[in-house]
């Protein structure tokens, strides 16, 4: 974010356009639209604001601009065509602390004016930062067919009926319940209508009526591998409706930038080192603490909570104390990487199954059947398992899989900064080491891992013999310098 959105109380200020053409015209109206006192200065002004100064509603200076102008202004406007008189005029500003919009120039601006849309006393304002106003514009169409013009006169009802509400519903989270009905409920479609009584008195009933007592709940919500665009609509729902969310260490911040605002947040991610058991029981007693004192809870997990997740064990726990609970599933790490990665999970030519394995506790126990893992024609995806490269390849090569088997490193799938590491099973741990993979990172081994070369989308791809192509390119330069 770029700018930081404001919405500016400008009723009765002084606000000043420095132009008199069709542009500023129009930034006029809007201002007026806002109560402001709109000062226009310029050498001629178009018909419509030369009657504007006739019936009153704005004051007009005749002239060049003079910095005196700005006096006891809030706001200004330049809209002038003259670049040379709106880096002058910007630089007055500047000088005074006012904020400033220099139209079609957002490098000289300190503010932009947004696209807007007016469901009085509700604002919608769109803005591109200056870079595109078509594109705000084109934004602003859409979100004009999705709201209903009866949400300024919901919004009215809502802010008469303020104080009653906060009175008679004391808990945060029996206010939002209410706000949720007054919006979906018949005071809405009684407004629609333009019912404005019948949804005084819906309001006013449900208002009356005797609340019990907020009952809390959690929500196991599965949060992706990081792209916030893999979340799920239900995903988002509950991150807009928490009250509190316990959040793991690799849920992305893109991820809790979407949550409401006014939610507690407590990170209780993992880390190598700790006492898992004893972080484990810390999340349960938070779980049942604020679920008991009638909150929303929501347990945002990376990926999948029920893929190696521990969401079980942690239902399993809400069950035993009888707290309600309900499940949001995630894109698991295996299927959202692999596929922005180019690796089809399953190929009719290449792989009739997948396995999911998590690589971070295996070692220790290690119950796993090898030689079935080793099998070829099969896709492995190990989770958590960067640690453990040089001995995940020992194993497998020990019990039979082929040493040219291809491999996929991701690291940080579906993120800006995603890289996939490609090269044949026997040189995985050197090159991983080599170009310094880190956690979180998925490894796909398999014939289709293969496809990755050709199939890659997206994020940066490195290829063991491109790598090495690289290295022998720099070490013959040197040596030719040399």
């Amino acid at each position: 974010m770029t700018l930081f959105p404001l919405f500016a109380d400008i009723n009765g200020r002084r606000v000043v356009v420095v132009g008199g053409g069709s542009v500023a015209e129009r930034k006029v109206g809007s201002l007026l639209a806002a109560g402001a006192s709109v000062v226009v200065g310029a050498t001629a002004f178009t018909a419509e604001l030369l009657l504007l100064k006739n019936q009153g509603s704005i004051e007009t200076i005749e002239g060049l601009f003079e910095e005196n102008w700005l006096d006891q202004a809030w706001l200004v406007v330049a809209a002038t065509n003259d670049q040379a008189a709106n880096r002058h005029i910007a630089h007055c500003a500047e000088k005074r602390r006012i904020l400033i919009n220099v139209v079609d120039d957002a490098q000289l601006s300190s503010f932009q004016m947004p696209a807007i849309i007016d469901r009085s006393p509700l604002i919608v304002a769109v803005s591109s930062s200056g870079t595109a106003p078509v594109l705000a514009r084109r934004v602003r169409e859409r979100i004009e067919t999705v709201l209903d013009h009866s949400l300024g006169a919901l919004a009215t009802l809502a802010e008469k009926y303020r104080p009653a509400i906060r009175r008679l519903r004391p808990k945060l989270r029996q206010r939002r319940e209410f706000y949720d009905w007054l919006l979906d409920g018949p005071v809405a479609a009684a407004l629609r209508k333009q019912q404005g009584l019948q949804a005084e008195s819906e309001l006013k009933k449900k208002l009356e009526q005797t609340q019990s007592a907020t009952q809390g709940k959690v929500a196991l919500v599965g949060a992706g591998p990081g792209d916030p665009g893999l979340l799920t609509i239900k995903a988002l729902r509950a991150l807009n409706e928490a009250d509190v969310i316990l959040y793991d260490r690799l849920v992305s911040p893109d991820i809790l930038a979407l949550a409401r605002r006014d939610a507690l947040r407590i990170a209780v991610g993992k880390t190598p080192g700790e006492d898992h058991n004893a972080t484990q029981q810390r999340i349960h007693d938070l779980l049942l603490d604020h679920a008991r004192s009638g909150s929303y809870v929501v347990r945002l997990k990376g990926g999948d909570a029920f893929v190696f997740g521990r969401g079980g064990e942690e239902l399993e726990f809400l069950s035993e104390h009888r707290i309600p609970y309900e499940v949001v599933p995630g894109i698991t790490a295996a299927l959202a990487c692999a596929a922005y990665a180019g690796i089809p999970l399953t190929h009719r030519d290449h792989a009739q199954s997948v396995r999911l394995i998590t690589a971070h506790s295996c070692k220790d126990g290690d119950s796993n059947d090898w030689h079935s893992l080793a099998q070829a024609r099969q896709t492995l995806a190990f989770y958590m398992g960067v640690s453990q490269l040089p001995w995940l390849t020992a194993r497998l090569i020990e019990h039979g899989r082929a040493g040219d088997t291809p491999f996929a490193l991701i690291e940080n799938g579906t993120r800006s900064n995603q890289r996939v590491l490609h090269g044949a099973l026997k040189d995985l741990p050197a090159l991983a080491a080599e170009h310094a993979f880190q956690a979180p990172s998925l490894l796909v081994i398999g014939e289709v891992a293969a496809l990755a070369e050709q199939l890659q989308w997206f994020g940066a791809s490195i290829s063991a013999h491109t790598a090495s192509d690289e290295s022998a390119a720099q070490a013959k330069g040197l040596a030719k310098a040399a």
